[in-house]
């Protein structure tokens, strides 16, 4: 990198200790001017480079896709969604290069998002007597430290709409690449959530006192292993999946309505891999 860039000064130094030269043989004009322009231009263009690469950087997947996996928390039954995507994220440091599949060393900060479809009653018979739970949007920020093939991530994000508590996921994944265009991520992660957030998914309130309600406490409600794939297709485009198996555990996993704890799903979407130096 150092290199490179003194290799490039050099070459717009040449070039101005040539326009000196050639002016002082001769009085400059309209002729001498344009080979002139072109020479600077030249110069500002091989050097310009070595300027982009200054400043912070950051770098995202974005895309969209699909989401195969159990038509609510804690359901014995599949339904597909919507996937929105934003992943690999990178932010990198003055001179730190920018990578394609958010693998850059260091600390990052970046935006969490997450979409949580309406629960009705009506959904199955194991959630007759519940209320109905409208569609949640979640927006808060994950930490990530990466170093080498590894990374360690920790999200929160507060919800509304269909809930106003707290929840995220706290993990790990280690990344191995194939072959150049397919990256691999193997992983392992747990859920949490807030009082408020627990009790308004597996909660169940009871006026009967013969029929008994659930209290759940706030804390750990899932855990999940699961296998991503980044399969580039261009420098910018491309195809990722994920295989995930995640287990309803403590008081979620013991609610009175939950069909399965088992809770397997599939992703797949396109990406577009964009790119920022500020």
């Amino acid at each position: 990198m150092k290199g490179a860039v003194r290799a490039r000064l050099g070459i717009a130094s040449r070039a101005m200790h040539a326009i000196r030269k050639h002016t002082l043989k001769r009085p400059p004009s309209m002729t001498n001017l344009l080979p002139m322009s072109a020479i600077l231009l030249a110069a500002s263009v091989m050097a310009a480079p070595a300027q982009a690469q200054d400043g912070w950087g950051f770098a995202a997947d974005v895309g969209l896709g699909a989401d195969y996996g159990p038509d609510w928390m804690g359901s014995d039954e599949r339904d597909a969604s919507p996937w929105v995507i934003f992943r690999n994220v990178d932010l990198t440091r003055p001179g730190q290069a920018l990578t394609r599949d958010g693998s850059a060393d260091g600390l990052a900060i970046s935006p969490s998002f997450a979409y949580r479809a309406a629960r009705d009653a009506d959904d199955s018979p194991a959630l007759a007597g519940l209320p109905d739970i409208d569609a949640a949007g979640e927006l808060g920020a994950q930490l990530k430290y990466s170093l080498g093939n590894g990374f360690g991530y920790v999200a929160a994000r507060k919800g509304f709409g269909g809930h106003e508590g707290i929840v995220g996921e706290v993990g790990a994944k280690y990344r191995f690449s194939p072959s150049e265009r397919l990256t691999l991520w193997a992983g392992a992660e747990a859920g949490f959530g807030n009082e408020e957030f627990v009790d308004r998914y597996f909660g169940v309130a009871s006026a009967d006192p013969l029929v008994p309600g659930h209290a759940p406490d706030g804390g750990i409600y899932s855990h999940a292993l699961s296998l991503e794939g980044r399969y580039a297709l261009t420098d910018s485009l491309a195809v990722l999946g994920e295989a995930r198996y995640t287990e309803l555990t403590g008081d979620a996993a013991d609610a009175p309505f939950i069909q399965d704890t088992a809770q397997p799903s599939v992703r797949l979407g396109l990406v577009h891999r964009f790119n920022f130096r500020f």
